[in-house]
């Protein structure tokens, strides 16, 4: 890796604990504008600085952050289907040049392992691989399933190698069970991601479980933003990711943090 590209990364998985908490507010692109993220601003402002980055498109970024804040942007430049279409038939939507302009710290595109347009997907991230080598941007892929495929370790591990091997910098998946056999046989460190909403000790499993078999991080979005406790709820992944907490003392300080006044976002 180029020194630029490296420094990058650096700011996205933190060199002091090796880990990383990534805030998901992307869901727009293809959601619309789901619960949470009605009002894009609210919920970031509001949770920013418990962040060690945020994934969003550029159309949040300008018009939803300040150009004053500190926290890495790592910019969703892959989209172009909706909800109500298949998903898989996605393009570039962001020229590596406008990345450049945003100041991300990285890029982030889905790849559809086993879907109808795996192939295009693929190779739209080479393409953005070669690009973020020029000018030293590193490149996440997302390991998109759709409906009909599933979320075990040998799918998953098939996923994340294949993003390896094109030269994906590092890779968000989802967790599953024999999760460490995916992160054994995955040469670029790996965050999870959050999926659907689940109740706050779910999650907080979720979070744990993926540290201890060997993630770097965690993106966790929905489990976050859609909490009655969303400020309580990312300090308790915090908890976890950053200071080795189990999922009982992260639970006692989701708690306490109940008690603070925070507001629901819609």
């Amino acid at each position: 890796m180029s020194w630029g590209l490296k420094n990058r990364l650096s700011k996205i998985i933190k060199p002091k604990t090796g880990k990383t908490v990534m805030l998901a507010v992307d869901h727009g692109y293809f959601l619309g504008p789901t619960t949470g993220l009605k009002k894009p601003v609210e919920t970031i402002s509001a949770l920013q600085q418990y962040a060690d980055a945020l994934m969003l498109t550029r159309g949040v970024l300008r018009a939803s952050v300040s150009d004053k804040i500190e926290v890495p942007i790592v910019l969703r430049v892959s989209g172009g289907t909706s909800v109500l279409t298949e998903l898989s038939n996605e393009g570039l939507t962001c020229a590596m040049e406008d990345a450049l302009r945003l100041n991300a710290s990285a890029v982030a595109l889905s790849i559809f392992v086993g879907a109808q347009y795996e192939r295009q997907t693929l190779l739209n991230l080479a393409k953005l691989v070669d690009e973020g080598e020029q000018c030293g941007m590193p490149v996440l892929a997302v390991t998109a399933v759709g409906k009909d495929m599933g979320r075990d370790a040998r799918y998953l591990g098939l996923a994340c190698r294949i993003a390896a091997e094109l030269g994906a910098h590092f890779v968000k998946t989802y967790y599953c069970k024999d999760f460490s056999q995916i992160v054994d046989s995955c040469p670029v460190p790996i965050v999870v991601a959050g999926g659907t909403k689940v109740s706050e000790k779910e999650a907080l499993e979720l979070a744990y479980n993926a540290i201890s078999e060997g993630a770097v991080g965690v993106d966790m979005g929905r489990n976050i933003f859609q909490s009655d406790y969303p400020v309580a709820m990312i300090k308790a992944v915090r908890s976890i990711v950053h200071d080795g907490f189990n999922v009982n003392e992260a639970l006692d300080l989701f708690e306490k943090g109940k008690k603070e006044k925070q507001k629901k976002f819609d």
